[in-house]
């Protein structure tokens, strides 16, 4: 897998995010894909991807990104990236097409998205939802209260309007929240619900895992009993899908997931 990534250029966030998974993905032979390079233009204290000023865009990207899926057999592609603010549209243009090659190459493979708010641009968005990806996801990452702490350059309530946006534009929405950096039990099940009001389908909690010292650190370690307790809760809400656990991330078992045909039905055709 990694002369794969390396040979052909390719970012992964299973390395650039320091992903506990990378051993047990990368063994199934099943990985992220990181578009737009490996610099992130914001610095969110949870999040292991280095920040700086990223190298111009390499228009090429979505093909080698195609090949590389196309090699590997995929069913079910995972594709993210860092956030380029330093872009006029965020990057979004390269992401579409990078969707389009994609499925041009590998007709037969779900292509799940992770992408960031492109500053709530709608036109940049609208770029995204035009190029029809079956699974749209855009994490929420944390509660609220904690976006100053952790995402500093970020809004919580943009970021459920992103969610709202594609899922008012017809795509099948998906998000992710962080457990144990001073969140409550009740905090979080509003964060789930608000997720719910925008009606996101898809939902993933994990524990968050202090990179280095220089981040945010740990308050506490949620149990395996807690996570099940919050996955009942979830789908009490109405989500159709759940995964949590202490290793779960955005990513984590995707291709595993059973979507419900009436919610897929026509999602790529559109």
């Amino acid at each position: 897998m990694r002369n794969l990534v390396s040979s052909r250029g390719l970012h992964t966030v299973c390395e650039g995010a320091s992903c506990p998974n990378i051993g047990e993905c990368w063994g199934r032979g099943t990985a992220t894909f990181m578009i737009l390079g490996g610099i992130c233009t914001r610095n969110c204290r949870f999040c292991d991807v280095p920040p700086g000023e990223p190298e111009p865009p390499s228009y090429d990207e979505p093909a080698r990104v195609a090949d590389a899926i196309r090699a590997l057999g995929l069913r079910h592609a995972v594709i993210t990236s860092v956030t380029r603010d330093d872009l006029s549209d965020g990057g979004a243009a390269l992401w579409a097409e990078t969707i389009h090659q994609v499925r041009a190459a590998n007709p037969d493979c779900r292509i799940e998205v992770l992408v960031p708010d492109f500053q709530g641009d709608t036109i940049a968005l609208q770029l995204v939802f035009d190029a029809r990806p079956d699974i749209f996801g855009h994490n929420l990452e944390t509660i609220a209260r904690l976006y100053a702490a952790a995402r500093p350059q970020a809004i919580y309530w943009r970021s459920l309007k992103v969610l709202q946006q594609a899922k008012q534009a017809g795509l099948l929405t998906k998000s992710g929240v962080m457990l144990g950096m001073g969140e409550t039990f009740d905090e979080i099940l509003a964060a789930m619900q608000d997720l719910r009001n925008v009606g996101c389908d898809l939902l993933s909690l994990g524990q968050y895992l202090q990179p280095t010292v220089q981040h945010i650190p740990i308050e506490r370690y949620w149990t395996p009993e807690e996570f099940e307790q919050l996955r009942d809760e979830g789908e009490r809400l109405g989500f159709q899908h759940v995964e949590a656990g202490p290793l779960v991330r955005s990513s984590y078992h995707a291709d595993q997931v059973e979507i419900p045909s009436f919610l897929t039905k026509g999602v790529s055709e559109k």
